[in-house]
């Protein structure tokens, strides 16, 4: 058990290192092609690693048309229209500040059980939401809050950033009813599967096949990480250790995504590490904290 529980702790770490480096792989691609081609290229890659584990592992079933349905439904919220949000706010958005505005996304599905499933909020959690609040504004700001007040919302990759934020939220929320019903990594592989046909249409109306001709190698090293390793291998890791460590214990270990953003991104792409930055992300966190200290983590990358 011990020997399960640790190998269990290597895949979890590797997958959240990798989600943690998803922001500035893509930056890298976006370099060479528009966001359509980097999500289309990604998930391509991703379906094929996820389809190869559900076929080796022997999960493979057939769905109803009304299952089909549900996953396409999700297929389009967490992957074509989340990931549109994601590549195209990282055109002009720092990496290091997507990694914070991301990192509060359970503060947004505590709130969406609030809403819509009337879930109680008490004092604490209300006071974590209110810290992550203030933490995703002082990142947005780089410190300075008068710019707020300006109408200055940070870069306009920002605002599409922080919206993504509450669509996985609502991605999470409506996933929970096929997570009940199917394997994990299967039903990953459906919605996965759903929402790289819908970003098809995306591509082949747009920048389409010709534009993959224009991706440097650099690009492809970003790509093939986003698609092998994010896309594919972390998902399947996540939840290989789910099945051994409980979820209030996994997700503890997202707290170490936006760190691992913030020293990659000054690695290779120079971003500055800077106090309002740090300060900005560590008053997410704790309000994330709090507000999970009686719930579950759920991954949002």
């Amino acid at each position: 058990m011990e020997r399960a529980r640790l190998i269990a702790t290597l895949k979890v770490s590797l997958a959240v290192v990798a989600w943690g480096a998803s922001f500035i792989a893509t930056k890298v691609a976006l370099r060479d092609v528009s966001p359509t081609t980097v999500v289309w290229l990604r998930f391509a890659i991703g379906v094929i690693i996820l389809g190869g584990a559900v076929v080796a592992r022997r999960q493979l079933a057939p769905v109803t048309v009304r299952e089909g349905g549900y996953f396409a439904l999700l297929g389009f919220i967490g992957i074509t229209f989340h990931q549109w949000l994601q590549s195209n706010g990282l055109v002009t958005a720092q990496a290091t500040t997507t990694a914070w505005i991301v990192a509060s996304g359970p503060v947004f599905m505590a709130l969406l059980g609030w809403l819509t499933l009337r879930e109680k909020l008490g004092r604490v959690q209300v006071a974590g939401i209110a810290l992550a609040a203030l933490g995703v504004l002082l990142v947005v700001s780089k410190g300075n809050l008068n710019t707020l007040a300006a109408g200055n919302f940070g870069a306009p990759g920002d605002f599409l950033i922080l919206v993504s934020a509450p669509n996985w939220a609502l991605f999470s929320a409506l996933s929970r009813r096929g997570l009940r019903r199917y394997p994990a990594a299967l039903m990953m592989f459906y919605v996965m599967t759903a929402g790289w046909l819908l970003t098809s249409v995306l591509f082949f109306a747009g920048p389409g096949l010709a534009e993959v001709s224009r991706i440097t190698p650099a690009g492809w090293l970003g790509i093939g990480f986003l698609g092998i390793f994010c896309s594919g291998l972390a998902y399947i890791f996540w939840y290989d250790a789910l099945q051994i460590i409980p979820a209030s214990q996994l997700g503890v270990f997202l707290y170490v995504e936006p760190l691992v953003a913030v020293a990659v991104a000054a690695v290779v792409l120079g971003e500055p590490i800077t106090v309002a930055a740090l300060l900005g992300g560590a008053t997410i966190l704790f309000g994330v904290w709090l507000v999970n200290r009686v719930g579950e983590f759920d991954t949002a990358t």
